[in-house]
This record gives C-alpha cells, structure tokens and sequence, in this order.
C-alpha cells in the first residue's frame, strides 16, 4: 500500500537542513520548477521528502561542493527529470515518431 504523502512546514525543514527559514526560501524562489510547493490553507509552504532531498541536494552542491547558484542551477536541470534533459527527450521522441511516419509512408510506396 502506497503511503500517504507527508508535508512538511518550511520551519520544519529549516530544522531538518540546519539552515535558516530565509535560506530555504530564497532556494525555492530560485529554482522554483524543481519544487512540487503547495500552500496550506493560511499561505504556508509545505514541502514533500522529494522537496527536502532537492533542498539537502542544494546546500551540498553550494556548502560542500562550492557551487554558484547558477552552477547549481545546471546541475538541477540535468538532474531533474521536470528540468531540461527531460525536455531534450521529449523533442528526441518527437523527432523519431516522425521519422517512424516518414519511414512507413516510404514503405508503402515500395
């Protein structure tokens, strides 16, 4: 049986990455598309584990690694399967579906 799925307040997870409230929310506002946010019913964010490991996959590319934010950013991107590699693949398909159309038309003319 699938778990439901738990959220958890910014303070929360401030206390789970020992950083500050601010810092969380200046990394969610700066890569915004890697981040499932919902809001409670009082304007609150509320993040997912996914969210957190996202959150603690930050602070170790720029606490540990030294990355700048826009590095981070790259990184994100190529990791994350919403990010720009996911968009590379779609337009992958899309170029092999049509070449699959062009292929079978040939096929017919034979």
């Amino acid at each position: 049986m699938k778990q439901p799925l738990r959220f958890y307040s910014i303070g929360e997870v401030a206390q789970m990455l020992s950083e500050n409230v601010s810092l969380i929310r200046y990394w969610s506002n700066t890569f915004p598309k890697h981040f499932k946010l919902l809001r409670s019913p009082r304007g609150n964010r509320r993040y997912t584990e996914e969210d957190i490991a996202r959150l603690k996959r930050i602070q170790h590319l720029v606490k540990v690694e030294g990355l700048t934010l826009p590095g981070v950013g790259k990184i994100l991107d190529e990791e994350n399967p919403r990010g720009k590699k996911a968009d590379r693949d779609v337009k992958a398909l899309e170029s092999l579906r049509e070449v699959r159309e062009q292929l079978l038309e040939v096929k017919k003319l034979l």
